[in-house]
């Protein structure tokens, strides 16, 4: 059998590597998408691919048990298991099937009137990317427990990462379990989430049905989106050329289908079209065929015509053309219920041959009143309990009896078609044979987007129901735009395209059912919740419409959307006035247009210590590194004269880094930005942006300061401020530079309760390769780095400390006034801007390259501070800092213990090994280091050196 992801892999040089079932649980086709060209496609999801329920359901069943093992009875009953929207919530249910002791809940896409989230995270690489997690109870979080992560695959382990990052911060708890039906991930990012978990400080399992690794070219992204680029062209000027043809089989509507052609195929081939596909159909097979085939009634004993197309059973997704079938499940009626359609004859050839004297009629949909169960939740997304799971398990053989019934009986209910097997419509035994395995008639039971469990249930009881008698197979539509290629090599042989239908958040877009068209099946039941029952689902175009053109029957199964019951509002004083942002020369010595700080002034608090001091404090009492202030640094005359040199040598380097990254958040984030700098190493970047911007483009953007702690989060006062006076779509977050990626992880979880914000972060260098957008990603001296807050405005670092910051206010800093005269703020600020018309062009092309250009985050570097950790007996990736601007840091503001030097590097490093002079460290050069210094905390401190949470960690 020719393997489904055999067209891409030819193509693209795309290829799976691992173990031996990888190639049967996946295919891969293209798709249109910014971040990831693209797709692994789930033979046993029940998303893409029709598959047998009972393998979709047994997938994640086996899964859960294995879960069940790990953890123990004990800790099976505390868990709790979470699945991601949209493609794994069905995976998910599975899982917490096998599990038995658990309740689950799934992420949803969808807001619910009246539920508010109790957390939230981001997909990065989806077209889609928000998460919200609406429990109705939500104890459901809350508990210490572990927590089950269940997603279809794991390839980067990025969107994992960033929900228990999110969900730690609020509901810490010491054990999490994630579970995908294939591993795909790199080594690198396997590392990666070792280090996680020891950041974490909790313990992380993985297990998986399948493991190995996507090999991916180099340009692979650049070469996908023009081969999508090309296929889709090719079948909009084959649909324009033959849309009369077309739209006269189809009864109006032009039909586009896929573009198909061998493996060796360059150009776009033979445009193939199916009746009624709309102009994203994509559906195979032959355009007059397909029209008859979806067009008026059949009579008694009338064979249904179907389309060549994929069987969905198959895991090598090859195409499958069956024969007519006679008297599998009663026939659908339309106009004039119960004639046979002009020019039917029971043939596919002859009905080609008789021109039809009008358009066929559509069969119409049948509802079947499921007779769902009172307050049974119709999923995970409030939350879905044992109990619950027991009283499906229930109702399950009831309602598909239903269904069997509807199936069997005409569509007025008479009995029109096959009588119940063994029965004849009077109750006696008939003596019809009936077919033959190879000719059982074929149903689909289609779910709807993140509504897969109910559905999966339904048709593996219906095909308990039916027996050997009729093959049921089950998908589901879904939001995710996907190129269909009619050819078996490819995963996506087919797609229907039809408008959402349940009034989503985001606004109306397209729909998508993909390997249904052409694949032969005689009746589907489409099941959705009472929330996608609109007029939009019934509407000309609409799913159930575009079904028509496909099947001879279609069946409509409404499941009722669960609605919490409504929670007692709490009772909560009014929220107060917040203050205005603090501006210079009051606070700060840059101009007042500048930056808008929105913190608290705490110029008159006592809080510096001296470094050793304060990590002693730390030792003794698990104090917060934000609670105070290290004695702020004064330079010498010596280190001046250096960061002048640096300054004057890197102005203009720096000037094209700002131009850089300030003209990539005009082009992708928002034409009018309101920079959001992280205080205070982002604000001289942000006020470098804010200026380029102005001199460039003429534009005055706003600009503000705010305070992020690790392990406390961002200043959630200051984002209401600034939600109540700007769009969060527009908030564009500013950094230095990267190191390991903390403080990004940290927004990340940070602005879980704050949807609209966007987290990612944009950089002036991102050497740690955490971004998308940034600058430059090479670890270079930004001068900006050699000093605190003589550089800064006179700003401190920002404090949190509950005796200081109460609720709704921000948290504070302070100004540094009596250091007025070492201040060198708004000297850096211009020098760096006065280079900014010599480094334009050079800007222009960069823009255009990173535009381009493959962008995702590496986490490069990781690797080797893990490597450092061990290699040094520190034991601890928190007391590795790399990076230049990192290890300034901590010959500043630490306790340093020796600086680590690539071999050879040059000038940049001068202000590194002055400092490490003057305070007695040994700078050793070594090689293979990704960056140019890493700076070492002494591991005599190790107890009190701050982790991930900002407090002590414990020595190794």
């Amino acid at each position: 059998m020719v393997w489904s992801g055999q067209w891409v892999a030819d193509r693209l040089g795309v290829g799976l590597a691992g173990d031996p079932e990888l190639t049967d649980m996946l295919g891969l086709a293209l798709r249109r998408n910014k971040k990831r060209a693209h797709l692994l496609v789930s033979n046993v999801l029940g998303k893409h691919v029709p598959q047998r329920p009972g393998t979709v359901h047994g997938a994640g069943l086996r899964l859960g048990e294995r879960v069940r093992e790990l953890l123990g009875d004990e800790a099976a009953a505390r868990a709790v298991v979470l699945g991601y929207a949209e493609t794994a919530t069905g995976l998910g249910h599975s899982v917490a099937d096998g599990l038995a002791l658990a309740p689950y809940l799934h992420s949803t896409r969808r807001p619910v009137t009246g539920v508010d989230p109790a957390g939230g995270f981001e997909e990065s690489h989806s077209h889609a990317t928000s998460h919200l997690l609406l429990p109705e109870d939500r104890a459901l979080l809350s508990g210490d427990g572990p927590l089950v992560l269940v997603d279809d695959e794991f390839s980067t382990g990025n969107t994992v990462l960033n929900t228990i990052s999110a969900l730690h911060v609020r509901f810490p708890r010491e054990r999490y379990v994630i579970v995908a039906l294939v591993d795909m991930r790199s080594a690198e990012d396997r590392g990666r989430l070792d280090a996680f978990a020891a950041e974490l400080g909790a313990r992380v399992d993985l297990i998986a049905s399948a493991a190995g690794t996507v090999r991916l070219p180099d340009d692979v992204l650049a070469r996908g989106q023009a081969l999508v680029e090309q296929h889709e062209a090719a079948a909009a000027r084959a649909a324009t050329a033959a849309g009369g043809a077309s739209a006269t089989a189809a009864g109006g509507t032009t039909a586009v289908g896929a573009v198909s052609g061998g493996p060796d195929d360059g150009a776009a081939g033979s445009a193939t079209f199916a009746a009624a596909g709309g102009a994203d159909s994509g559906a195979t097979g032959r355009a007059a065929v397909a029209a008859a085939a979806a067009g008026g009634a059949l009579g008694a004993g009338e064979g249904v015509f179907c389309l060549d197309g994929p069987r969905g059973a198959a895991t090598s997704g090859a195409a499958d053309r069956r024969a007519p079938v006679a008297g599998a499940f009663a026939p659908a009626a339309a106009e004039g219920r119960g004639s046979a359609r002009p020019g039917a004859t029971g043939s596919d050839e002859s009905a080609m041959a008789r021109p039809m004297a009008r358009p066929p009629a559509r069969p119409r949909a049948e509802r079947v009143d499921l007779r769902w169960p009172d307050g049974l939740p119709d999923g995970g997304r409030h939350g879905f309990t044992p109990e619950h799971r027991a009283a499906l398990e229930a109702a399950l053989p009831g309602m598909a009896r239903r269904i069997a019934d509807a199936l069997r009986a005409g569509p007025d209910g008479s009995g029109g078609g096959a009588a119940r097997p063994g029965a004849t419509a009077s109750g006696a035994a008939t003596a019809r044979p009936q077919p033959a395995p190879e000719a059982a008639p074929r149903a689909l039971v289609l779910g709807f987007e993140e509504l897969m469990y109910a559905p999966l249930r339904i048709a593996q009881a219906l095909e308990a129901e039916l027996g050997g008698r009729a093959e049921v197979r089950f998908s589901t539509t879904t939001r995710s735009p996907v190129l269909a290629v009619d050819d078996p090599g490819y995963a996506i042989r087919t797609r229907l395209s039809f408008p959402a239908h349940d009034d989503p958040a985001d606004g109306p877009g397209d729909r998508y059912a993909y390997n249904v068209a052409g694949a032969g099946f005689e009746a589907v039941v489409a099941v959705v919740d009472s929330a996608a029952d609109t007029p939009a689902l019934h509407a000309p175009g609409g799913l159930l419409d575009r079904l028509a053109a496909h099947t001879g029957r279609v069946l409509l199964a409404v499941v009722p959307s669960h609605v919490p019951e409504a929670q007692p509002e709490p009772q909560v004083p009014p929220m107060p006035t917040l203050s205005e942002p603090l501006r210079g020369p009051a606070f700060s010595s840059y101009a007042p247009d500048e930056v808008g700080w929105l913190l608290q002034d705490f110029s008159g608090v006592e809080l510096e210590a001296p470094t050793e001091e304060r990590e002693e404090a730390i030792q003794r009492g698990g104090a917060h590194y934000a609670e105070s202030l290290p004695v702020e640094y004064q330079p010498s005359a010596q280190y001046q004269e250096l960061f002048r040199a640096a300054l004057d040598t890197s102005a203009a380097r720096i000037a094209r880094a700002v131009g850089t990254v300030t003209e990539t958040v005009l082009a992708e984030r928002s034409p009018s930005p309101v920079l959001v700098s992280l205080a205070r190493a982002g604000t001289p970047v942000g006020v470098l942006m804010r200026r380029w911007a102005q001199h460039a483009h003429g534009l005055d953007l706003p600009h503000y300061a705010i305070s992020i702690v690790r392990g406390r989060g961002i200043d959630t006062t200051a984002l209401r401020w600034l939600a109540e006076r700007h769009d969060p779509a527009d908030a564009v977050f500013v950094d230095g530079w990267t190191g390991k990626g903390a403080i990004t992880r940290e927004l990340a979880e940070a602005l879980g309760d704050f949807p609209g914000f966007d987290p990612e972060i944009a950089v002036l260098a991102d050497p740690g390769g955490c971004v998308r957008t940034y600058g430059t990603r090479e670890d270079f001296l930004i001068p900006s780095a050699c000093l605190n807050s003589t550089v800064s405005g006179l700003i401190s670092r920002t404090v949190l400390r509950a005796d200081l910051v109460g609720p709704d206010q921000f948290h504070g800093a302070k100004f540094y006034r009596e250091l007025a005269d070492a201040d060198v703020s708004g000297f850096f600020l211009d020098t760096v801007a006065a280079r900014f018309d010599e480094v334009a062009d050079d800007v222009a092309v960069d823009v255009k390259e990173l535009l381009a250009a493959d962008r995702t985050p590496t986490w490069e570097g990781w690797a080797a501070v893990e490597r450092i950790s061990g290699e040094y007996g520190i034991h601890d990736v928190n007391l590795v800092k790399p990076g230049v601007g990192e290890t300034t840091r901590v010959l500043l503001r630490r306790v340093p213990w020796r600086i680590l030097a690539r071999r050879g590097a040059g000038a940049d490093l001068d202000h590194v090994r002055l400092l490490a002079d003057q305070r007695g460290v040994p700078v050793e050069e070594v090689d293979g280091l990704p960056y140019t210094c890493v700076g070492l905390i002494h591991p005599r401190y190790t107890r009190g050196a701050t982790g991930t949470d900002g407090k002590a960690v414990s020595a190794q």
